[in-house]
């Protein structure tokens, strides 16, 4: 019994040790976040410049402070996306005061870009937040947009510059890419957005407010799908299936008409016209000249 104890204290140190490296070692792995679910919401927040030099403002540790992007009025919320939802969203931008007016002289003449980013997967809650941050860590030292917690998205705002005023293409082009579901499922891979000319300029002054129309698609890798090919198009299977269903249906369409409609026509037509060389009295429309053979008869003359 005495020389049992000792083993059974052994394997008590040995338990302990375990537990204690385990729980170590789980304490040291980075919290694994999962992916997004379809229709989940994408906060977007955008770069914080300065209002009097466009320069981008800089927290206390010298990292590049994001604010989010403005509230839109029909949310009351700042924009958001939805994962893999294509869809266009309206976001009224209701009061245009004096700062952010000369912002937007900054992104329209293209002295900052508007660049703002979205979370690469979900954030974790509050209280998680910096663990998270902490147990994932940037690729590049130094600042830069490459990380692994956010993607970046540019936001290409076009417009002219007045004296009085501004003239900025409101509708734009949102277009997102996820990561392949076999590779990262309900991960966001790359994002851009861009004004296009869908409608003329929208006018502002001071005071204004500034409706945005966002037309959202997502392609579910990072590959391009082929596009119109220029002046003339282009050819593609579908293009190609639909010209033989057309003439396909064309013939059949030309068949049914003829052997419908013509065909009995024609053949009543020409019953008609046998019908008609009977009742004259001749065999099959050639008579025979009374008095005469073959249609040439002598004829009762005076003789001299």
């Amino acid at each position: 019994m005495a020389g049992r104890l000792p083993f059974f204290t052994h394997l008590l140190l040995v338990c302990i040790a375990t537990f204690v490296g385990a729980t170590a070692a789980a304490a040291q792995e980075p919290i694994v976040q999962p992916g997004y679910k379809i229709g989940q919401p994408i906060p977007v927040s955008c770069l914080n410049r300065s209002t009097e030099t466009g320069e981008h403002v800089t927290d206390a540790s010298g990292q590049l402070s994001y604010i989010p992007f403005p509230t839109c009025n029909e949310t009351g919320r700042p924009l958001e996306l939805l994962f893999g939802v294509e869809k266009e969203i309206n976001c009224t931008l209701d009061f245009i005061d004096d700062p952010f007016f000369h912002l937007l002289e900054y992104y329209v003449h293209n002295d900052a870009p508007l660049t703002c980013r979205i979370p690469t997967k979900p954030l974790p809650p509050s209280a998680l937040k910096a663990e998270f941050e902490k147990g994932t860590q940037d690729d590049t030292d130094g600042q830069g947009s490459l990380s692994e917690i956010y993607t970046p998205m540019v936001v290409a705002l076009a417009g002219t510059l007045q004296l009085s005023h501004l003239h900025i293409a409101s509708s734009l082009n949102v277009l997102v890419h996820a990561a392949p579901k076999s590779v990262a499922p309900g991960t966001i891979a790359a994002a851009t957005a861009y004004s296009i000319s869908r409608e003329p300029p929208t006018r502002i002054v001071i005071g204004d407010s500034l409706p945005l129309r966002f037309s959202v698609r997502w392609y579910p890798n990072t590959s391009l799908p082929s596009g119109w090919t220029g002046v003339g198009g282009h050819l593609t299977f579908s293009t190609l299936v639909y010209c033989l269903i057309s003439a396909g249906a064309s013939a059949a369409i030309c068949l049914a008409y003829f052997r419908g409609i013509e065909l009995p026509r024609r053949l009543k037509s020409h019953g008609k016209d046998r019908l008609g060389g009977v009742e004259r009295g001749g065999l099959g429309g050639y008579g025979i000249a009374n008095g005469g053979y073959g249609g040439y008869g002598y004829g009762v003359g005076k003789r001299d």
